[in-house]
């Protein structure tokens, strides 16, 4: 196998991976995510113990066990080119051999749960609901620098959203875990998730620039694939690039969503904290 040369997979003086400085060791078999580095401490708060913390950049790592099991809790901060790193150099921890910089030949599959928050796209979504993502959507450009293969019902959903929304570009669909959805996703509503590059225009809101998708939120509200009863339920800006880069890296991921929002009715949660505490809960007793 060919080695990885250094400035491919850099690595830390200490070993660890570059921007999320952890080892192999401190990675529990499912994996917790957020994007807000302060809510790392609202998971960890319910550990029994932390064991380890890493401060780096946006990516902040608590390590400890809930109920005698061990959680691994990482910061992503915003986005999907965070979302990339943040993959890329978790599979490097268990799939590369990070002394000899070559592949291992057998492959580790990390399971990876994201809790976010959200914004509805539909009436009937009420503010303070939880959401786990059945497709996710992608708006973004990062798949555009990888091979993703999707299947032909995904295919037909991009092809679709494409063509009634009147997007410049195809976005890409990816299913998430099913096995993850089973365990973690219970009492949820399913739904599908739009992410976007960005918080303002690629969300249709208007403040003094001017967008060039002005009925964005309105055609997102309204698109419907009628063969599967297929619907746009909420938005956000990571859960894409979490579904695309697990099947690129032969993992599982799934994401669920607190959601704060309602863009339809132009409602938001008085206290985010308390749609997201009972969700974070909610994950950490189906570990």
């Amino acid at each position: 196998m060919a080695r990885i040369s250094e400035t491919d997979l850099i690595l830390n003086d200490d070993g660890s991976v570059y921007h999320l400085n952890l080892l192999p060791k401190h990675l529990s078999e499912t994996i917790i995510t957020v994007g807000d580095p302060g809510r790392v401490y609202r998971v960890s708060e319910h550990f029994d113990e932390v064991e380890f913390e890493m401060n780096k950049r946006e990516f902040i790592t608590h390590v400890g066990t809930y109920k005698g099991k061990k959680v691994t809790v990482i910061s992503t901060g915003m986005g999907t080119d965070n979302i990339e790193i943040l993959f890329t150099e978790l599979d490097a921890l268990v799939n590369i051999d990070l002394k000899t910089r070559e592949p291992k030949s057998r492959r580790k599959k990390l399971r990876i749960i994201r809790i976010g928050t959200s914004g509805a796209l539909q009436e009937d979504i009420p503010v303070g609901s939880h959401l786990v993502t059945g497709y996710a959507v992608g708006f973004d450009s990062l798949m555009h620098f990888y091979n993703l293969t999707m299947d032909e019902q995904e295919q037909a959903y991009a092809r679709d959203i494409q063509e009634k929304i009147g997007l410049p570009f195809q976005p890409y669909v990816v299913r998430g875990s099913e096995t993850l959805q089973q365990q973690f996703g219970g009492d949820m509503i399913i739904g599908n998730t739009v992410t976007t590059p960005g918080f303002y225009a690629p969300q249709g809101r208007i403040l003094r620039a001017p967008i060039k998708y002005p009925r964005l939120l309105e055609d997102l509200y309204y698109y419907h694939h009628k063969a599967s009863d297929f619907w746009l339920t909420n938005f956000e800006m990571e859960t894409a690039g979490y579904y695309a880069m697990a099947r690129l890296l032969g993992h599982e991921a799934l994401s669920v969503n607190a959601i704060i929002a309602n863009r339809v009715k132009n409602k938001f949660a008085k206290d985010p904290n308390k749609v997201i505490d009972p969700l974070i809960k909610k994950v950490l007793d189906s570990l």
